[in-house]
């Protein structure tokens, strides 16, 4: 293995991996998807300075946890302070480097795959981490830190897929920032998951979308037009999406008859709730609980 310690900065690390190893990597069918050829980490990285006419062959991510540095990029300097992101494309004129009063402290690694255009979006441009009690900062410099150290111990093949699916998971952390900070907390503010919440609390009453809007003090046409924005669904469409969730449950882990659980979650009938759940699972309740209920509980009776 490669250890590459550039530049000389104090408590840095870093990882290449071999040629014939990325070539691996090119072909392997999880890992072609997407993968990483350099990592590492550069603390108070002083006089830090790279300069690629040609570009790299990989896209690279640099990451400023404090002090601050620039990039040159698209004719364009750009400035990276703390908590901010860029990501240069792969085979772009660029070149970077530390502020000489207040040197970055940088996570960088250069990765590529077949699939590096499902985060287009978050590529080339400059992206800031907002700060807040639910950043969960922490836990994404620890998904990093499992890149490294997995890499580190080797280039075993089943190291080198989890890597991928780690990189994948990473790089989504920064595209889907409010999705990953949701298990943080709840916005309780957001209007829209304050009518989630409610529906959750409700699957097992007869509910109206005028109640749904009383409760989040919205009129109905602007709240299911609000909910339909940010969901793709309506709000009576994500609410009986929901209870065929908690009926996927009940069928899995409770020894509720298939009628019971139709009654219980407020359908006319059993054949209205098996309709429902037909057109949603695209199976019947029965077939879905003979698929998917545990082998050890004992048979139910319908």
């Amino acid at each position: 293995m490669e250890n590459f310690l550039a530049d000389g900065f104090k408590g840095e690390r870093a990882i290449v991996t071999p040629y014939n190893i990325r070539t691996y990597q090119a072909g392997n069918e999880i890992t072609k998807q997407m993968y990483i050829t350099h990592i590492g980490y550069y603390p108070d990285a002083q006089f830090h300075h790279r300069v690629r006419d040609e570009g790299a062959n990989e896209n690279i991510f640099i990451y400023c946890e404090k002090g601050k540095g620039w990039i040159e990029y698209n004719n364009e300097r750009i400035w990276l302070k703390e908590n901010c992101f860029f990501i240069i494309p792969a085979n772009e004129k660029h070149a970077y480097g530390a502020d000489s009063r207040d040197p970055w402290s940088i996570y960088w690694l250069h990765f590529k795959g077949e699939n590096i255009n499902m985060f287009s979006s978050i590529i080339g441009k400059l992206m800031h981490l907002e700060q807040s009690e639910r950043s969960r900062q922490q836990d994404r410099i620890q998904l990093f830190y499992e890149m490294y150290q997995n890499l580190e111990m080797g280039y075993n093949p089943e190291n080198l897929e989890y890597i991928s699916f780690c990189l994948m998971h990473f790089l989504a952390s920064l595209k889907y920032v409010s999705q990953y900070r949701e298990i943080k907390k709840l916005k309780e503010s957001d209007i829209v998951q304050k009518c989630i919440l409610y529906m959750k609390s409700n699957l097992e009453n007869k509910v109206t979308l005028e109640d749904i809007a009383n409760a989040v003090g919205y009129s109905s046409s602007h709240l299911n037009t609000l909910f339909s924005q940010r969901t793709s669904f309506s709000v009576i469409e994500y609410y009986n999406q929901l209870k065929i969730q908690r009926a996927c449950s009940y069928l899995q882990f409770s020894e509720l008859k298939v009628k019971e659980i139709a009654f219980r979650l407020n359908y006319y009938d059993p054949f209205h709730f098996s309709k429902a759940f037909h057109k949603e699972m695209e199976i019947t309740p029965k077939e879905y609980r003979k698929r998917y209920q545990d082998k050890g509980m004992r048979k139910i009776g319908e």
